[in-house]
């Protein structure tokens, strides 16, 4: 690389050889094109970092730019800040060190030979903060025809920051702790509302809400920064009548006079002075009026009254439907009251429904008041007994009452019924009583037994000169009471017979089967509806299962009568198999094994297994137990047994596996098929 000197006397000899050569090859390099400032120099920033660029121009025949330089002075001059970087650049930040004010950036291009020319750009920074400001406080209330309202706002107070006031941002709003820009220390340009300067101080508000409205105003530097206080200001505004309130009305209709008194209310300019009344005006009469924001009359007679009540506050608003001013004020509050002493009329309807002889009925009439929809009862109570009516579930219906008695609950006799009802207005009436005679309902009969199957030749026909029938299974119907064992696996038929008392039969009734399994808390239920035929019989299968209780019963129907059956008990006797791993067993030899499995239903054995004894027998001899085995969970069993005594020899053995009853085995005692060893 070639020395400074040597460089410096290779410039001075091509000068000399080539004057003309002079100006671009030994120049000092020009000043930076375009030097300006982010945001423009004229405008203030509130940050003291600035963001400066400018263009390289084009040197030409000079030396290359080995070094770029800016420094920053302040108002009078003075140098605060310098910065030099190496080789060209075009772009860099430059961080103002002293208070807000007036700077300027200079930026200059250095070559070998020496630095060029200064290119120049203001630096304007305020952080500083203005004085507070805030709108002007109005007269009393703002009224309807106050509006549009003009919002005036007072000036800052105090030194203004070197920026000066840009202008005023404005919100208005129901809170007081309400900010009419987004960030705590700077408004944007668009929230700022008033944007002329600082005598920029009014606005107009078109609407406002009723009630208290807060104004809430920051002055606004030029460059951005808002009051450190936010300036509030309230607005009350009473745009509206006063409320009245009618107390003391009754819910409807009503059997005694009624004292009513309006209350008023006013949000804005209030009920006290200025001539504030409030007013009654019963059935359009003259108007009982105090003043103020209450007063009471009261409505007597029987009919149906209306009664108008309205106020004036002490703005002069009122609500009582006349003209002032050419403005129609708005109709008054109206509620109605009825009033009616008279008692209902109560009757019975003596005549009986066949289709339902327990429905008890009575009309009840109102003339003025009408029957009451909500109130009413019939009770019963056995004939001559003087005893208290015992109240039945009553149905208050339009114009009637309606209970149905349940008969079924009552002993045999006479019963009297009476009936009271009510009108809208509260006033009751009692019907003259009637008597009826029970049963109302025609007892029934239900029997239940275990049934067979019997079969029939159905449908014959010949063909070819034979004659040909289908055989049809039909449910035995001859019921047997009582109980009975079945095989695991096997299911069984229940029949019945439901009668009335007379021994009709009671064809089409729904009759429900109850399968009771187990007992406490491990019990099992399964319900089944079966249908009577026209002959009042009915049959149903019942499928596989545990041993259980079968039950019957009738809920009964409008016109007969509950019944239930006497249960049956249905047993099912437990399934085991067994086998044996051979036919002969040696004495002292190789033991035999007994294995095989207990079959049940879900749930019915127990993680921990289910006992069962394993028993033997000979020719004369019962059969004795000779062990106690538990089987798995799955109801698997298996148990070795050696032949020791020499007795056995020549002797034929006949074994069985014997399930026997426990408390909470759902099934009856069972053995497996005997298996056959002999001793050798």
């Amino acid at each position: 690389m070639m020395a400074r000197g040597a460089l410096l006397a290779v410039v001075t000899a091509l000068a000399l050889a080539s004057p003309g050569a002079v100006g671009s090859a030994g120049a000092r390099p020009p000043a930076p094109s375009g030097l300006e400032v982010e945001g423009g120099q004229e405008a203030w920033h509130r940050v003291n970092r600035f963001h400066l660029s400018w263009g390289l121009p084009d040197t030409g025949f000079s030396l290359p730019v080995s070094a770029t330089d800016y420094l920053v002075r302040n108002a009078s001059g003075t140098v605060i800040a310098e910065q030099r970087f190496g080789g060209p650049i075009e772009r860099t930040d430059v961080q103002v060190p002293g208070p807000p004010g007036l700077y300027t950036a200079e930026v200059w291009l250095e070559d070998m030979v020496g630095g060029g020319p200064h290119a120049a750009v203001a630096l304007r920074y305020d952080d500083s903060r203005p004085p507070p400001a805030a709108a002007r406080q109005p007269d009393g209330w703002i009224g309807r025809a106050d509006f549009p309202h003009l919002i005036r706002i007072e000036h800052p107070q105090g030194p203004l920051p070197v920026s000066g006031i840009r202008g005023y941002a404005v919100s208005v709003d129901r809170s007081p702790d309400g900010r009419p820009c987004e960030s705590a220390s700077s408004c944007s340009e668009t929230e700022t509302d008033l944007r002329g300067g600082i005598g920029d101080d009014s606005m107009p508000i078109a609407e406002l809400p009723e009630g208290e409205s807060h104004v809430h105003v920051v002055a606004v530097s030029g460059a951005g920064v808002s009051s450190a206080a936010v300036g509030d200001t309230v607005l009350r505004v009473d745009r509206t009548d006063p409320v009245s309130h009618l107390r003391g009305l009754p819910d409807g209709w009503t059997n005694r006079a009624v004292a009513v008194t309006a209350a008023a209310a006013d949000s804005g300019s209030g009920m006290v002075g200025g001539g504030a009344f409030t007013a009654i005006r019963i059935d359009g009469g003259t108007p009982t009026v105090a003043d103020g924001d209450s007063v009471s009359a009261t409505v007597i007679g029987d009919g149906i009254h209306r009664i108008a009540h309205y106020a004036q506050d002490a703005a002069g608003n009122v609500n009582d439907g006349s003209t002032r001013n050419g403005v129609r004020n708005l109709a008054p509050a109206v509620a109605t009251v009825g009033i009616d002493r008279e008692p209902p009329e109560v009757t019975f309807i003596t005549s009986r429904d066949p289709a339902d002889p327990e429905l008890i009925r009575a009309w009840v009439t109102d003339l003025l008041a009408g029957p009451s929809d909500a109130r009413g009862s019939i009770g019963v109570r056995a004939a001559g007994s003087g005893d208290r009516f015992q109240p039945l579930p009553t149905e208050v219906l339009p114009n009637a009452l309606r209970a149905r008695w349940d008969s079924e609950a009552y002993p045999p006799g006479r019963y009297e019924f009476s009936a009271t009802g009510y009108d809208a207005a509260g006033n009751s009436g009692v019907a003259a009583p009637i008597v009826l005679s029970n049963p109302l309902k025609t007892p029934t009969t239900l029997r239940i037994g275990f049934g067979g199957e019997t079969f029939v030749w159905q449908n014959c026909s010949r063909s070819r000169g034979r004659r040909r029938c289908h055989r049809e299974a039909v449910s035995g119907l001859e019921s047997r009471p009582g109980s009975r064992i079945v095989p695991y696996g096997r299911g069984t038929l229940v029949s019945g017979l439901l009668t009335t008392a007379s021994g009709s039969p009671v064809p089409g009734a729904p009759v429900r089967i109850l399968e009771l399994s187990g007992r406490g808390p491990g019990s099992t239920a399964r319900v089944e509806t079966v249908g009577t035929d026209s002959d009042g019989r009915f049959s149903i299968r019942l499928p596989a299962g545990p041993s259980r209780e079968i039950s019957a019963d009738f809920d009964g129907s409008r016109t007969l009568t509950r019944s239930a059956a006497t249960s049956l008990r249905l047993g099912v006797r437990a399934k085991v198999r067994m086998r044996v791993s051979a036919a002969t067993a040696r004495v002292g030899g190789r033991p035999v094994v007994f294995s095989g499995r207990v079959f049940s239903g879900p749930g019915a054995i127990s993680a921990d297994g289910r006992t069962l004894s394993l028993q033997f027998r000979l020719p004369g001899i019962p059969w004795t137990e000779f062990r106690t085995v538990r089987t798995d969970r799955r109801g698997r069993f298996r148990y070795a047994y050696r032949f020791s005594d020499d007795d056995s020899r020549g002797a034929r053995f006949q074994f069985r596996a014997h399930v026997p009853a426990q408390g909470d085995w759902p099934y009856e005692p069972g053995s497996s098929g005997p298996v056959a060893v002999l001793g050798i």
